[in-house]
């Protein structure tokens, strides 16, 4: 059974209402007298709520409320409306209840706009609820078209809003008095009055005196004037670019440029607005990129740098679980092709190619898998392509495939039916042709992976709720997953997390001899990973 759920929003009470899993409505809609009827519910009952938006859920959890399984209205029509081949057309619940009814969707609203925050003038959504049910029941006729993966990888893409709304409320543990300490031990003690810190401002003077002259480090453009004026045209002050110059500039310059990233985006402005309590609180943004991979909204989250990791540090008396998958796209492409010989095991995928093809050379057969699947065919990886061409044939064409599809204008899917988006106007000309064609070889692979890390995350969750474990899942990237739980559980966390990723293998490939390995350490703190 699923239930259809609109949380209220002010003075305005949660209401419910009862649907099959087809979406056909079982009962009235009711009035509930607060959201935490909604825990006896889930508990009696263990249905499937249905939410407008993961935000939704976001109200549940700051009453202290939590559920076992959802359905994301936004989120499975944004992959319905990319399978119809209209990826980025607006999907909300609005667009959905407007499309539904043969109208022309307007444009999404900002998803900064607070749910249900209505203005003075503003009366909102005359029955939002009705609009849940309505588009829900027809996402389910579509789904239920669509097979079985398309079910799975809504079910899966829904679970990571939870996950994701879950993480953002319980933080990731952060030191600030550490990350105080790791800056000043790298800029020098925080200026008083704001400015650049002191060994930045020593950078910026070593930059000016090699120039002979004043500049601004952080102004491109008057750095690529001075270096002009120095005899040296370049196109960028790219690091790559300034490494192939011979001046007293450049080394102090470099240094400028790695402090000055590090000040700007998780300096002491990062930590006065970002971590608070002792947690730091940012948005995820679950397949926020066209691959399905997640996104953040503020804050960095999937850029944590090294320098300031030492502060993720675990509570007293509990530990850091830290997770993730080994060499996982080629693995994937492995089982998404059947060339199984591909991925053996569950050792150094990149040393046992390498022991087998190319002479111990691992950076070699690293590099020959990686050109595969991201097109690269310069700098020597059209030899070791050759190679693997001959060794991997299905492997080989099924990304080639992938290319010959995109560079053709098609659509593309992922394994569980994640669908690309539409070439742009003009792709046929030769080079937008051949650069589509390395997006789609790509696609097929990676949004695969961001599948099967779905799945992981909400196997994960559902084996730690089951088992009553006092675990959180506090942080996720790609393919790494971050636990904070009390120390005497943490080794019944880091089995939970292998038996996951053998989970989540098994739900997209089946019986596939390939095999997902998870590096898994408990840890005091983030660095020591």
């Amino acid at each position: 059974m699923r239930i259809a759920l609109d949380p209220g929003a002010r003075e305005v009470p949660a209401r419910i209402q009862r649907v099959a899993d087809d979406g056909t409505p079982l009962a009235a809609p009711e009035v509930l007298a607060d959201l935490g009827a909604i825990a006896v519910i889930d508990g009696a009952e263990a249905p499937r709520w249905v939410f407008a938006r993961s935000r939704s859920y976001r109200r549940l959890l700051e009453a202290g409320v939590d559920v076992a399984r959802a359905h994301d209205v936004e989120l499975v029509e944004g992959l319905l409306v990319a399978a119809d081949g209209h990826f980025g057309e607006p999907h909300g619940l609005a667009a959905a209840a407007a499309r539904l009814a043969g109208r022309i969707p307007d444009p999404d609203p900002p998803a900064t706009e607070e749910d249900g925050a209505l203005s003075l003038f503003d009366d909102g959504p005359a029955d939002e609820l009705a609009d849940i049910v309505a588009v829900h029941a027809a996402q389910q006729r579509t789904l239920g078209a669509g097979g079985a993966g398309l079910r799975l990888l809504a079910a899966a893409e829904s679970a990571g809003a939870l996950v994701a709304e879950e993480m953002t409320a319980f933080g990731l543990p952060w030191r600030a008095d550490i990350h105080d300490q790791l800056l000043t031990a790298v800029l020098g003690p925080r200026p008083v009055l704001g400015g650049r810190p002191p060994k930045l401002a020593a950078l910026a003077t070593e930059v000016a005196e090699a120039f002979g002259r004043t500049l601004n480090p952080d102004s491109p453009a008057e750095v690529l004037r001075a270096f002009a004026r120095a005899g040296h045209e370049l196109t960028s002050t790219r690091s790559w670019e300034l490494r192939g110059l011979d001046h007293p500039a450049v080394a102090p310059l470099l240094a400028y440029k790695e402090l000055a990233r590090l000040h700007a985006a998780h300096g002491w402005s990062w930590l006065r607005t970002w971590v608070r309590e002792g947690r730091f609180h940012p948005e995820y943004v679950v397949g926020g990129v066209v691959s399905g991979r997640w996104a953040s909204r503020g804050g960095g989250a999937l850029q944590i740098p090294k320098a300031v990791r030492a502060a993720v540090r675990a509570d007293p008396g509990w530990r850091l679980v830290t997770a993730d998958a080994a060499q996982l796209e080629p693995r994937v492409l492995a089982a998404l092709s059947g060339d199984h010989a591909l991925a053996p095991g569950d050792g150094d995928l990149y040393g046992a190619l390498a022991q087998r093809e190319f002479g111990g050379d691992r950076a070699k057969a690293k590099l020959g898998l990686l050109s595969a699947m991201y097109g690269q065919t310069s700098g020597g990886a059209g030899q070791l392509l050759a190679t693997l061409r001959q060794r991997f044939p299905a492997a080989m064409q099924f990304v080639d495939d992938a290319a010959r599809a995109g560079e053709q204008g098609q659509l593309v899917r992922s394994h569980l039916g994640r669908t690309s988006p539409p070439a742009r106007p003009g792709h046929e000309l030769p080079a937008a042709a051949r650069a589509r064609g390395r997006f789609t070889r790509n696609f097929v692979v990676q949004a695969t992976a961001a599948e099967w890390a779905l799945v992981l995350l909400a196997e994960l969750r559902q084996s730690l709720r089951a088992a009553g474990s006092p675990a959180q899942l506090v942080f996720f990237q790609h393919d790494e997953v971050l636990l904070h739980c009390p120390a005497e559980v943490a080794d019944d966390v880091a089995v939970a997390v292998h038996e996951a990723a053998a989970a989540a293998g098994r739900r997209l490939f089946g019986a596939s001899p390939v095999r997902f390995p998870m590096g898994v350490q408990v840890v005091a703190g983030y660095d020591e990973h």
